[in-house]
């Protein structure tokens, strides 16, 4: 199967195109290779791939590139909660547009074969909440008065008792509480009208929290995961945000890549989780990650600091993307940490705000939150 990997020269693209070129694929990879995401060119580019060095926003580049593909795998985005506001307008022409342009080429062909979209958590917006008394509940989004007096767990919207967090699932109300939210759910949104035109399927596959080999290294659109251990090999305490009691899914890249491979290629239609099995907090994963340090390392430090765009819980079941086409997560925390302590990270560029970004894929969902 011929596959065209846009972002395939960033953190979750490039081990897309690693585990397709395993499985025998032909793979096209398209990546403009520009900072805050990239240095330069990575080492770990592949010599047995097509790659493209484009703008996704540039139509003529991205007509060239799908003649002939079988399937797409849409990594590329510009990731994480960035700075402030002024990143809205980088985050709707990277994700929205270039999610656009891409379709349009595609539609052009015309093409039906089946996509796979990089979706995140983070279209959830606050995770799935029990009360006592008035069972599932949302809550809205956390006060600035309740954030500064260290309020931190959202109430019952009804009666104001505290809540007991569960694992979200697919059929979730969307609920996007930030800039990068929004511009995900509407790739989300954009590539399921292009598959009711079409008839092809789409899988929208929302990552949970994703680390690994290769994340990029001292940006404002880092994962938390890497700006932890930056910090541990600078020999300073991983600042955690909030109680550090934040319940989120780590997904090792590894096990990410490999469920982009089998929705590929079991051309399933929908909405998935792509998260690990067992939830953990933020302050755990600070915690694992000092302790794979060794004894020396610094300890995390929590404080009560907090970004308006986080939210509190939200972690996932991955059943529906193990029953519809096999995915389970195979790295544990334990193992994956330890390796992390170690992994290769990226050299990435930091430019100010409001300079274009690569159009590569740096992390993972919830990335900006510490």
């Amino acid at each position: 199967m011929r596959v065209m990997v846009t972002g395939g020269a960033g953190f979750v693209g490039s081990h897309v195109v690693d585990a397709l070129v395993t499985r025998g694929h032909d793979v096209i990879s398209l990546d403009v290779i520009a900072p805050p995401a990239h240095a330069g060119p990575p080492d770990y580019l592949r010599q047995d791939v097509d790659h493209v060095d484009a703008d996704l926003r540039d139509l003529d580049a991205v007509r060239a590139a799908v003649r002939g593909v079988d399937s797409v795998c849409h990594q590329a985005a510009m990731v994480g909660l960035g700075i402030d506001l002024n990143d809205v307008d980088a985050y709707v022409s990277h994700n929205d547009l270039g999610t656009a342009t891409l379709l349009r080429a595609l539609h052009e062909r015309p093409f039906r074969g089946p996509i796979v979209l990089a979706s995140s958590m983070v279209v959830y917006g606050e995770g799935r909440y029990r009360c006592g008394e008035h069972g599932v509940v949302r809550p809205g989004p956390r006060s600035t008065a309740d954030l500064d007096a260290r309020r931190f767990e959202p109430p019952c919207p009804v009666c104001g008792a505290p809540l007991a967090a569960e694992a979200i699932t697919e059929d979730a109300p969307l609920d996007p509480r930030n800039v990068y939210a929004a511009t995900k759910l509407h790739q989300e949104h954009l590539c399921a009208a292009y598959a009711r035109e079409h008839g092809g399927p789409v899988a929208a596959l929302r990552y949970h929290n994703v680390y690994g080999p290769r994340m990029p290294r001292d940006t404002p659109y880092a994962g938390v995961a890497s700006i932890f251990r930056s910090a541990l090999e600078r020999g300073e305490a991983p600042t955690v945000l909030e109680d550090g009691r934040q319940m989120r899914n780590f997904a090792h890249v590894r096990d990410v890549a490999d469920a982009n491979v089998r929705a590929l290629e079991s051309g399933v239609d929908g909405s998935f989780n792509i998260a690990s099995t067992t939830p953990h907090t933020v302050g755990e994963m600070a915690d694992a990650l000092a302790r794979a340090f060794g004894d020396r390392a610094p300890r995390p430090q929590v404080t009560s600091g907090y970004r308006l765009g986080d939210v509190r819980h939200v972690f996932a079941s991955p059943a529906k993307a193990a029953r519809e086409f096999g995915f389970r997560s195979t790295v544990t925390f334990e193992d994956g940490m330890r390796a992390f302590a170690r992994d290769p990270l990226r050299a990435a560029q930091i430019v100010a705000s409001r300079t274009p970004v690569a159009i590569s894929p740096s992390t993972s969902p919830a990335t900006a939150m510490r």
